[in-house]
């Protein structure tokens, strides 16, 4: 069965005074409300969310929306993968819908961070690594620092590629009302903010973030009943790595990025050069170019290039996280891969505003540690 997106929400990114059951709902209703769709019309009710009992000590989250937002009595299940918790929401709406199990199927990712320390939740993410990779200083920040010095040493690629990257995105965030930052940084500031884990620095990384987002799916017949503008989910596919990183032969190549991609293509029956706009899971301004390569869009040691070379940019020839990505409209861990669908699902309908490019197709790719599991998606505009 053709599975459709009927409609897409974003809360505001950043520092919200809100708990993790006010974001999911504010999201959750916002979807709802922009299609005539009732909560009574939801039959299956998914909420992808990474820690909601490691951050606030609350369990049971996707029960609590459906009655908070009256769809009981909704199948409601959260649906957990880390950091790819928002793809894997994915994947299990595409699944409900395509197997005709519902005929309407809400997703909701969210997640609250701020109010912990920094430290705290780097601990909370931690925990999705090797207990021996954490007890010798693993954690993502770190592993990305010694993935980036190998990839900068084996590949002879200029540090401040990277931070072209930050810059890029951080620019594209500016013209998302909904994104956690509105400044522009320049490839200087990049280099000179303070070191997280060498070589990478400060403007490498993603902030800590609240927020929710929100995709309602049903049948392309039940869509066109609605309207006659909507999305296609045409592929979907999740693949997992290693476990622990360091029994990878190259930890420089993300071989889940590249299965899932793979699967995502065949099932969606396009190419790369399909592809007119993406949104890439860029938790550190390193993960941005090697996605590129193992998505079969730049070859081995060459993704840096496409930030270098404006590849990448709003106007370039494969637009890249045109949201602001991870890196500058925010990254709550479940909410993620949900925000990057809410992207594509604008720029395919032309709702991005400021940040429109000329698309028909889009793909999302959000990985979840440093690549142990990834799900990788791709959207077409629909047609009634």
């Amino acid at each position: 069965m053709d599975v459709a997106v009927l409609s897409a929400s974003m809360t505001d990114f950043g520092e919200r005074d809100a708990w993790i059951q006010e974001l999911l709902a504010e999201a959750a209703l916002d979807c709802l409300d922009s299609t005539g769709a009732t909560p009574e019309d939801v039959e299956h009710l998914y909420v992808s969310n990474m820690a909601s009992g490691e951050f606030e000590g609350r369990t049971g989250v996707m029960n609590a929306l459906a009655a908070d937002i009256g769809a009981t009595p909704a199948y409601a299940q959260r649906v957990g993968q880390t950091s790819a918790s928002g793809g894997a929401g994915l994947y299990a709406a595409w699944q409900s819908i395509a197997s005709g199990a519902s005929e309407m199927t809400l997703l909701v990712g969210g997640e609250k961070m701020t109010h912990t320390t920094t430290g705290d939740s780097s601990d909370i993410i931690a925990s999705l690594t090797h207990p021996v990779e954490y007890s010798h200083g693993v954690t993502l920040p770190s592993f990305a620092g010694l993935t980036a010095r190998r990839y900068l040493d084996r590949f002879d690629v200029p540090r401040d590629s990277l931070a072209e990257v930050a810059v890029k995105n951080h620019g594209n965030a500016v013209d998302n009302p909904r994104a956690q930052f509105h400044k522009e940084i320049t490839v200087d500031e990049a280099m000179d903010s303070p070191v997280v884990a060498d070589p990478l620095r400060l403007y490498d990384y993603c902030p800590v973030t609240d927020g929710s987002a929100a995709l309602l799916f049903c049948p392309v017949s039940v869509a066109e009943q609605y309207t006659d503008e909507y999305v296609e989910l045409t592929g979907v596919a999740g693949a997992s790595d290693t476990h622990v990183v360091h029994e990878r032969e190259d930890p420089t190549w993300m071989g889940a990025v590249a299965e899932s991609g793979r699967q995502a293509f065949e099932m969606a029956d396009c190419e790369q050069s399909d592809i007119d706009v993406m949104e890439l899971h860029d938790m550190v301004t390193l993960l941005e170019p090697l996605e590129l390569e193992a998505l079969g869009f730049a070859e081995r040691g060459e993704g840096w290039r496409f930030a270098v070379e404006g590849k990448t940019q709003r106007d370039g020839e494969l637009p890249v996280n045109t949201s602001g990505g991870l890196k500058a409209r925010g990254h709550p861990l479940g909410a993620t891969g949900v925000a990057q669908a809410v992207e594509i699902y604008e720029q395919l309908l032309g709702e991005a505003g400021d940040r429109q490019v000329e698309a028909s197709r889009g793909l999302t790719c959000n990985v979840g540690g440093f690549g142990n599991c990834v799900t990788t998606a791709i959207f077409e505009e629909g047609s009634a």
